[in-house]
């Protein structure tokens, strides 16, 4: 999949492969030329991915092989055992969780899941979670507590399902709860947002003692294509929507709603997924031993405070 800003680079990477093709072919030396068109590419590669607009990063943070949180947790950890279902109604597909081992330490992991085809996009409901999902969610967050066990929350999320049957089952009620808990938890909890950080159906597993975003992600209280419906009446101004919503992750560390931003390969965290898997685990890894660090009591009003300040004017 190559998204419009990513076709000059894919015609520059198509005629180098002709030229190497060709040199091997007719057994030429051409190796200056392809030096030089690989330092043409990499230059626009550069250029390209550091002046990103808002929109673009949005398309970024979809894209079809971006890694999704079980690619992650199953780089990351060792033994990971994915646990189920939240003992009310039934297994949410849209949202995972379990416990994995990083470095002889075991953590319990949280996160939505999309899906790659058709089929499990369906099964994991575009990973648009339920009520039942938030609930397993806090179910394995209080387990975790109840062991000792830090939590880390991997975000990636359109929205929390908005269907009937979702609100007839308390979908409100459900993120509203798991927000008053994880402020209380007494273990350390991380959270990364890894794609897309969408409304309350992101922030019901993204209260945390350290927040951080990946590079080509986004956050924010509505998506660009739903602010452009809103006020234009039409998905055709979704450009201008990025803009005005300033979801990107600098934006949200300049407003001090998030604690860091993890840096992405060139091109995006899909070109070098082990690389970004190494990037994300010693950030975990970094952040539990200053958070170790904290009393229980003192890391719960850290947090408080911290969600607190946010959206506070002062004169």
């Amino acid at each position: 999949m190559l998204l419009e800003f990513e076709k000059p680079i894919a015609d520059l990477e198509s005629k180098l492969q002709e030229m190497k093709d060709l040199a091997k072919g007719r057994n030429i030396n051409l190796t200056p030329d392809i030096q030089s068109l690989e330092d043409k590419i990499q230059t626009l590669k550069k250029e390209t991915f550091q002046n990103l607009t808002r929109w673009q990063r949005v398309q970024l943070s979809r894209h079809a092989d971006r890694p999704y949180s079980l690619d992650y947790i199953y780089e990351i950890t060792n033994d990971f055992i994915e646990l189920h279902g939240d003992r009310t109604v039934k297994d949410d597909k849209a949202m995972i969780g379990g416990l994995g081992d990083i470095d002889g330490r075991t953590v319990m992991f949280i996160g939505q899941q999309k899906g790659r085809n058709t089929k499990q996009r369906q099964e994991r409901n575009f990973g648009m979670a339920n009520p039942e999902g938030y609930r397993k969610a806090l179910r394995l967050m209080k387990m975790a507590e109840k062991f000792g066990k830090p939590i880390v929350t991997l975000i990636d999320t359109p929205g929390a399902f908005p269907g009937l049957e979702a609100e007839e089952r308390g979908q409100g009620e459900a993120i509203a709860r798991n927000l008053k808990e994880m402020f209380m938890l007494k273990v350390p909890v991380v959270c990364i947002i890894i794609g897309e950080g969408a409304s309350g159906g992101a922030l019901g597993i993204a209260i945390g003692d350290k927040v951080y975003m990946l590079e080509n992600t986004w956050y924010s209280v509505i998506s660009p294509e739903s602010c452009s419906s809103i006020l234009w009446r039409s998905w055709d101004y979704k450009e201008q929507a990025a803009e005005a919503l300033k979801l990107t992750a600098p934006d949200m560390k300049n407003n001090g709603l998030i604690d860091g931003i993890i840096a992405e390969p060139l091109g995006g965290a899909h070109k070098d997924m082990q690389t970004m898997a190494k990037t994300i685990k010693a950030t975990i890894i970094e952040a539990l031993k200053e958070l170790d660090k904290i009393k229980p009591e003192k890391r719960i009003d850290q947090r408080i405070e911290k969600f607190c300040a946010m959206g506070v004017v002062e004169e």
